[in-house]
C-alpha cells in the first residue's frame, strides 16, 4: 500500500490511482482485495500554517519592532520565535497579497497596482494568470484544510458583483472557506461582508458591541476549533488579513482612551523615541541612522495650534486600533494553544502589507472620501475640532496626518506607495515556529521579500512547486525559501535580488546595494503634474554599512548606479512592469484603462431584494442628470422603509418612505443632508414613483434640482447644493427594497429598513429628457432585452 508521502505531487489535482489486479465475480471471494481508500493528506509532518497580514502598519509602528502601538501578541510570538528585520512588500496593498499568495512577483501576477485601477496592459490588468496558481491551491489538492478571513483585494473590479465570476474571488482561488470582504477596506462598523460568495450582515450594530476584527476572529477561532473536531489529523492553512490598520480607523472608545496624551510630543519626537527603542531592541543596528525628514512632510512645530489636539487624537486612535487589532490575534493565537497545536504551527505576522499610509492628507481627516474626491479642502482645522470627540466611531471615516504615517515608518524614508525607499517596503515580520525552529527571541537579518513565503510553506510542508495545476503547466515560483534562516542567523542570504516599482517609484536591491528613485508623492492626488522618468534623480545607498538609506552615494559611485539601473530594467522587462504607468486619474477611468466594465451605457434595470452592489456594478449618476423611477406596492397601513439607497453614513443617496411620504436624501460626505420630501403620502396599492435630478453642469461637484413625482404626477421639489464627484464609498453599496452598511439617511436606522411594502423594480435613466415621467412596461421590457 502506498503511503502519502510516496504520492506524487508535482501535477494537480492528484491523478486518480486505477486499480489493477484481480476482479472477483463474488465480494466474498477471499482473493477478492482491494486497498482501502485513504482521505488525501499532505506528508507526514507537515505543519498547520498560519499567515496574518496586517494592513497600512509600517515598521516602526509595532512595540515588537520598536513603535508606540502595543502589540503584546505579536511580542509574545517574537519571544518563542523569530523577528525578520529586512522582510519587503510591495509598497502597495493588492500587489502584497497577490505577490504573497502567489510567490511571484506583483507584476508578474499581473498586479502592478490596484483593481481599481487595472489597465489593459500585462503586468496590471489584474487577471491572475493561469499558469501561476496560488499557494492556497496548491495546499488544498495536497490535503490541506484551507480559509481566508478578512481582506480580499484581488478580485477585478469588473467581477466583485454577486454574479461574480467568482474564479478570482477567495474560493475559486484554492481557499474552501472565506469570510471577510472584497476590495481595498471596510467601515470596520458596518463592513460589507461575504461568507464564500454570500452577503451576509452583522449580527450586532456598533452599539451593541459590534467590531469587525473581533467578528473576523470568532469566525476563525470557530472554524479552527471545528476542523480539527472533524479531522485532527489535517493540517490547515489560514490567512488570517484584517483591515487594520487600513483607513478608515475605526476602535471602540474604550481603547482609544488608553492612549489618550501619549502624543503630544508631535511626530518628529515620536520619532527619534522610536529610533532609540529599535536600536535598544536590536531589530536595527546599533549604528544605523535616522534618515531626515524630508521637506515636502511639515515637522510637528509647523502645524496649527488649533489643529494639534486633532492630529494627536489621531494617532491614539491609529495606536489603539493596532493594539485592538493585536488583541484579537491573540484570541487566535489562545485557540491554538487551547488545542495544543500551537507548537505544530507555522506562525507569519507580518506587521503590514505596505509602509503606514500617508493618503490621509497633510491634516488627516475625518471622513477620507472627501479627501479622495479631491475635495479635502471641506474639512477646515474648525471643522476638524468639532469632530475631535467623533473620531474613530461609527459616524467618522477618519485617517491621520502625513507625518504620523512617517514616523510609523521610523527609521526609513518616505511611506506607502514609495516603492522605491525602505519606508514604503519594509515591514517586521514574525515567525514562530517551535516544533521547526530552535532559536528564541532571536533577530533574523537576511532579505527578504513577501514572495519567499509560497516557497517556505512548501518546503515545510515537504511538498515541491508543482508542475501542473488544473491541467496548466506552471511557471516557477520567483520567490525562495527562508527555510534555511530558521536555525542559521550567520546563514548567507539567498534573495539578493529584487526590483521594486509602484506609480512609477522604483528601487532595485542586489547584494546589499540599492538604486532607487521617487517619482510620485502619495498625498498628490488629481492632475498631479509629474517628471518625465528618464528626468527622474536615482539615488544609491549601500546598505551593507548604511541600513537605514540615509547616504547617497550616487555621485562617489556612479557606474555602480549605472549598473544597478540597468539591471532594473532587465527585471522590469522580465516580470511586465513596463510600460510604466504613472497616471492616477486616467486609471481610474475604465474608459481609458481598458479594463472591463461591468454596466454600459445609459438606462440600468434593477429588481427588489437586489443588494451589496458595488458601485462598478451602478450606472455611474455623477456629475450628470438622471432618473430614478420605481414600481411599489404599498400596504394598507402605508409606505416605509427605503425604496433604494446607494452608499452610506460618509455619503450616498437615498429614495425612500417615512411616514408615508417619498423622500429623497443626498448626503454629501457626512457633511451636509440635502432632504426633499413629497407633499403627500404615497397612497396604498401599486404605484410608480420618480426621482428627477437636473445637474447644474459647468464642472464636476456641481448642484442640481430635485423632483418627486408619484404616477407622474408632481409631489415636491427640492435642491442639492453640491454634489460628489468621483466615488461614494470603497465598499458601501446599492441595495434595493433596503439599505445594508451604514444608512444614508438618519432617518431610518442601520437594520430593519427594508420597505414596508414590495418594491417590483427600480430603472435608473441618465440625462433622459421627455419629460414622460411614467415608464411603460413595454419600454421596460425593451431595455431589459437590450441589456441581456
Amino acid at each position: 500500500m502506498t503511503s502519502n508521502n510516496a504520492i506524487p505531487h508535482d501535477i494537480l489535482p492528484i491523478p486518480d490511482r486505477q486499480h489493477v489486479g484481480l476482479t472477483t465475480y463474488d465480494a466474498k471471494d477471499p482473493n477478492t482485495k482491494y486497498p482501502p481508500i485513504e482521505p488525501l493528506r499532505p506528508p507526514s509532518g507537515a505543519p498547520n500554517i498560519l499567515v496574518i497580514l496586517l494592513d497600512d502598519v509600517g515598521f516602526g509602528a509595532s512595540s515588537a519592532f520598536g513603535g508606540p502601538c502595543h502589540t503584546p501578541t505579536a511580542e509574545r510570538l517574537a519571544a518563542n520565535g523569530l523577528k525578520y528585520n529586512r522582510f519587503h512588500t510591495t509598497a502597495l496593498c493588492a500587489p502584497t497579497r497577490q505577490a504573497l499568495l502567489t510567490g511571484r512577483n506583483h507584476h508578474s501576477v499581473n498586479m502592478g497596482n490596484i483593481t481599481e485601477m487595472a489597465t489593459s496592459a500585462p503586468g496590471n490588468n489584474t487577471i491572475r494568470p493561469k499558469n501561476k496558481a496560488p499557494i492556497a491551491e496548491t495546499l488544498k489538492l495536497n490535503g490541506y484544510s484551507t480559509a481566508q478571513f478578512g481582506k480580499c483585494h484581488e478580485v477585478p473590479v469588473w467581477e466583485t458583483s454577486p454574479m461574480g465570476p467568482f474564479h478570482q474571488w477567495p474560493t475559486g482561488s484554492g481557499f474552501e472557506y472565506f469570510y471577510g470582504f472584497i476590495g481595498g477596506e471596510t467601515n470596520q462598523w458596518y463592513p460589507a461582508i461575504y461568507e464564500g460568495t454570500t452577503p451576509v450582515e452583522p449580527d450586532k450594530t456598533p452599539e451593541e458591541g459590534y467590531h469587525f476584527t473581533e467578528d473576523m476572529t470568532n469566525k476563525a477561532i470557530k472554524y479552527v476549533r471545528q476542523q480539527k473536531a472533524l479531522m485532527p489529523d489535517k493540517p490547515f492553512f489560514m490567512y488570517f488579513a484584517p483591515g487594520a490598520c487600513h483607513a478608515p480607523h475605526h476602535v471602540p472608545k474604550e481603547w482609544i482612551d488608553k492612549y489618550k496624551g501619549q502624543f503630544a510630543h508631535g511626530w518628529d519626537r515620536q520619532r527619534e523615541i522610536t529610533f532609540a527603542k529599535q536600536k535598544e531592541l536590536g531589530v536595527i543596528p546599533a549604528d544605523a541612522e535616522l534618515t531626515a525628514r524630508h521637506d515636502g512632510i511639515p515637522s510637528w512645530d509647523e502645524m496649527p495650534d488649533q489643529l494639534k489636539p486633532v492630529l494627536e487624537r489621531q494617532m491614539e486612535i491609529y495606536a489603539a486600533f493596532l493594539e485592538h487589532t493585536d488583541h484579537h490575534i491573540g484570541r487566535l493565537i489562545d485557540a491554538l494553544t487551547d488545542l495544543e497545536i500551537l507548537d505544530d504551527t507555522l506562525i507569519y505576522y507580518i506587521l503590514g502589507d505596505n509602509g503606514a499610509s500617508a493618503e490621509g492628507s497633510l491634516n488627516g481627516c475625518f471622513n477620507e472620501l472627501a479627501m479622495l474626491n479631491g475635495m479635502g479642502g471641506l474639512e477646515t482645522p474648525e471643522f476638524l475640532l468639532s469632530k475631535i470627540d467623533d473620531f474613530g466611531g461609527p459616524d467618522a471615516y477618519n485617517h491621520y496626518a502625513v507625518g504620523w504615517a512617517h514616523a510609523m515608518c521610523t527609521p526609513y524614508q518616505w511611506t506607502k506607495q514609495v516603492a522605491s525607499h525602505w519606508g514604503g517596503t519594509r515591514n517586521g515580520t514574525i515567525v514562530h515556529w517551535p516544533r521547526g525552529i530552535q532559536s528564541r527571541g532571536k533577530v533574523r537579518s537576511q532579505f527578504h521579500h513577501v514572495i519567499d513565503i509560497a516557497p517556505t510553506l512548501l518546503e515545510v510542508a515537504q511538498l515541491p512547486h508543482p508542475t501542473v495545476v488544473n491541467s496548466v503547466q506552471q511557471a516557477p515560483l520567483e520567490g525562495v525559501s527562508m527555510v534555511y534562516s530558521f536555525n542559521d542567523a550567520s546563514a548567507a542570504e539567498q534573495h539578493e535580488l529584487q526590483y521594486f516599482e509602484m506609480f512609477g517609484n522604483r528601487g532595485i536591491y542586489h547584494k546589499g546595494w540599492t538604486a532607487v528613485t521617487k517619482h510620485r508623492t502619495p498625498w498628490e492626488t488629481g492632475a498631479v503634474q509629474t517628471v518625465a522618468f528618464d528626468d527622474d534623480v536615482w539615488e544609491l545607498y549601500d546598505t551593507n554599512t548604511d541600513w537605514t538609506q540615509a547616504r547617497d552615494l550616487s555621485k562617489q559611485h556612479p557606474d555602480k548606479l549605472h549598473e544597478l539601473q540597468r539591471l532594473w530594467l532587465i527585471e522590469a522587462v522580465k516580470y511586465n512592469v513596463l510600460p510604466l504607468d504613472d497616471r492616477f486619474a486616467e486609471r481610474v477611468n475604465p474608459d481609458i484603462s481598458g479594463r472591463p466594465q461591468l454596466i454600459r451605457g445609459n438606462t440600468q434595470i434593477l429588481f427588489g431584494g437586489m443588494g451589496r452592489l458595488s458601485e462598478a456594478a451602478i450606472v455611474n449618476m455623477k456629475n450628470k442628470s438622471f432618473a430614478v423611477t420605481a414600481e411599489i406596492t404599498v400596504p394598507e397601513s402605508g409606505a416605509e422603509g427605503v425604496i433604494i439607497a446607494q452608499g452610506g453614513s460618509v455619503g450616498g443617496w437615498s429614495l425612500y418612505a417615512k411616514a408615508g411620504k417619498l423622500k429623497y436624501c443626498y448626503n454629501f460626505f457626512g457633511l451636509k443632508l440635502f432632504v426633499t420630501e413629497s407633499t403627500s403620502p404615497i397612497p396604498s396599492g401599486k404605484h410608480q414613483v420618480r426621482l428627477e435630478f437636473k445637474y447644474d453642469g459647468g464642472g464636476l461637484a456641481k448642484g442640481g434640482d430635485v423632483s418627486l413625482y408619484v404616477d407622474g404626477q408632481p409631489v415636491g421639489t427640492g435642491r442639492v447644493d453640491a454634489t460628489e464627484p468621483m466615488g461614494f464609498s470603497a465598499d458601501e453599496t446599492c441595495d434595493v427594497g433596503f439599505e445594508a452598511g451604514s444608512p444614508v439617511s438618519p432617518e431610518y436606522a442601520p437594520r430593519d429598513n427594508k420597505f414596508s411594502g414590495e418594491v417590483e423594480w427600480v430603472q435608473i435613466d441618465l440625462e433622459k429628457d421627455d419629460h414622460n415621467h411614467l415608464i411603460t412596461p413595454e419600454e421596460r421590457f425593451k431595455v431589459a432585452m437590450a441589456r441581456q
